[in-house]
Formats: structure tokens, C-alpha cells, sequence
């Protein structure tokens, strides 16, 4: 039984049936939509500018959402790396929920158990199952960066995460995804018409802070599942490929400190070496000094000791 899983029993599936025709659909507009967008914002911001509400609003749904994902959905509510106080443990579901990377108890179930099985059989989204040829490795990038999530089958929530199905808050926060996911772009947009004044204000609000602050996001997440696993350094011991890519950690939050979360799963902080920087870590600091958090399991030297090759 693994350190980050504990609640997972050994015997259960690891598919619990696939996703109907229509969570497939929105899947895939969750995914393209935010992508055309991105493709469209140099030429756009070329065309007609972007003001600095624009920025300041990007900026800061990118800063919420990308911390509900780093510090919620995945060292909290996956790893255990902390306890919350309840309103900081229902907020950062929510957080999480408007990234628009999926309910929380299905991003936790994929994730616990690709720690279960990293760079195995069974990994939802490692780029090393198709092997190590030049041909397979671009197979093996698709797949581990977005291809997976094309994919029908639906990680068991009952084997990796009864913890969460069984908690009624997690559990209403995980039926309202839908409604949050609209919010995610429907409150940018009245920011941004009624700092503005106009309904360009509220259109342009839409476009950046909206759909191009989700496909950032997307993509520094999704790099994690796959630049993170192919290239960078190895300086802890880890079971399977995982790796520190400096040029991700600060539009990560310091998830790309990837080779030392995998090596100590529960470990509150990734980037544990002098200059790694790890925004994510900090925030956690924060909350256990305001006291809405507390049981971190921050690194001792002992045990980075203990994991380095």
C-alpha cells in the first residue's frame, strides 16, 4: 500500500466503466477551446491590444486556479502533505474545480494512481508504456501530455479515493463542476465589465483571463505528466523517471520539482534545494502560520539524506 494512497484497496479495478458520450464531448471542448483560444491571442493582442485589467486579471485567476490545483487538488487532497481547517479544505476543492482540469475526486483518483503505477502498466499518463524508440517517444509525449484524457475509461474513485466519496463537503463541491467550470469564465468577464465599464471590457476579460489563463494552465499542468517524466535532473532516488525541470517551477508553482515529489510523495515542499523556487510551498507556509493549516509534512535534512543517490 503506497505512502500517498493509503486508503486504496489492493484488490478493486483500477477502471470503474467509461465516460458517456457526452462527458467525452465536454472533455474535449474543456480541452479545444482554451486551445484556440491560445493559439488566437498573439494575433489578437497584436490586433487590438491588451490592457493592463486584461493582464492584472489574467494574472490573478492564474495565481487562484493554479494554486487550487498545485496546493489543493494535489498535495493536499491527493498526498496528505498537510491538514486543512474546514473552509480552507472546501475552498481549495473549489479552486481547484475552476481550473477546469475536472471534478476533484476524479483528478485525485487519476493522480493517486498514477503514483501507484508511474512509468508502468496501469500509469494513466506515463510517456514511457509505447517504448523508447524515436517513434514511440512522440507517441509517448502525446499521450502523457493531453492524448490520455482523450481516453474513455474512468479511474476507479472507489480503489483511490473513498476518502473523498465519502466526505459530503468534497463530494458537493465534485457535482457542482460544471456550474464552477462557467463561473471560471463567467466572473472574469464581470470583472472586467464592470472595472471597465464596457462590454468590450467584459469580452476581452473573457478571452485572457478566461480562456487563455485555462490553456496556460493546462499546459504547464500537463507538462509535468510528460516533459517532467522524459528529461531534467535525477538527484533523489525515485522508482521510476521522474525529473527537475528548472524553466517550469515558476508557472508551475514548483510542481516541475517533480524528482523529489515522486521520490517522498507526502513531502509539502518539492523544491527543497537552494534557489528552487516552489510557490506553492510558501502559500502552505503561509496557511500554517495563519493557522488554517496545520500537520505539514515539510522535508528534514535526515530524510533528503536518506534519498539522495
Amino acid at each position: 500500500m503506497t505512502a500517498d494512497a493509503p486508503h486504496r484497496p489492493a484488490a478493486a479495478p483500477l477502471i470503474d466503466g467509461r465516460k458517456s458520450v457526452t462527458e467525452q464531448a465536454l472533455v474535449v471542448a474543456f480541452m479545444i477551446v482554451p486551445l484556440l483560444a491560445l493559439a488566437a491571442a498573439v494575433p489578437l493582442a497584436w490586433g487590438w491590444g491588451l490592457t493592463w485589467l486584461d493582464v492584472g486579471l489574467t494574472l490573478t485567476f492564474y495565481f487562484l486556479t493554479g494554486l487550487g490545483v498545485t496546493v489543493g487538488f494535489h498535495r493536499y487532497f491527493t498526498h496528505g502533505s498537510f491538514k486543512a481547517k474546514r473552509p480552507l479544505r472546501v475552498a481549495l476543492a473549489v479552486l481547484g474545480s475552476v481550473a477546469f482540469q475536472g471534478g476533484v475526486i476524479g483528478w485525485v483518483a487519476d493522480h493517486r494512481r498514477h503514483h501507484a503505477f508511474s512509468d508502468k502498466e496501469g500509469d494513466p499518463h506515463s510517456p514511457w508504456l509505447f517504448g523508447t524508440g524515436p517513434a514511440a517517444m512522440i507517441r509517448g509525449f502525446w499521450h502523457s501530455h493531453m492524448g490520455w484524457i482523450l481516453g474513455r475509461d474512468r479511474t476507479n474513485a472507489r480503489r483511490f479515493a473513498p476518502d473523498l466519496l465519502a466526505d459530503r463537503d468534497i463530494a458537493a463541491v465534485d457535482r457542482l463542476f460544471i456550474p464552477l467550470t462557467l463561473a471560471s469564465l463567467a466572473v472574469p468577464a464581470l470583472l472586467g465589465g464592470l472595472v471597465s465599464g464596457t462590454w468590450w471590457g467584459a469580452l476581452t476579460a473573457l478571452f485572457w483571463a478566461g480562456l487563455v489563463r485555462v490553456a496556460v494552465l493546462h499546459h504547464v499542468t500537463w507538462s509535468i505528466n510528460s516533459i517532467c517524466h522524459m528529461v531534467g535532473d535525477r538527484p533523489f532516488a525515485a522508482r521510476d523517471r521522474s525529473a527537475n525541470v528548472w524553466w517550469l517551477a515558476v508557472l508551475s508553482f514548483g510542481e516541475s520539482w517533480h524528482n523529489l515529489h515522486h521520490a517522498d510523495p507526502t513531502c509539502a515542499r518539492h523544491g527543497v534545494r537552494r534557489g528552487q523556487v516552489d510557490i506553492s510551498a510558501r502559500v502552505i507556509w503561509a496557511f500554517e502560520r495563519l493557522g488554517w493549516a496545520h500537520s505539514v509534512r515539510w522535508p528534514t535534512s535526515r530524510r533528503l539524506q536518506k534519498l539522495t543517490h
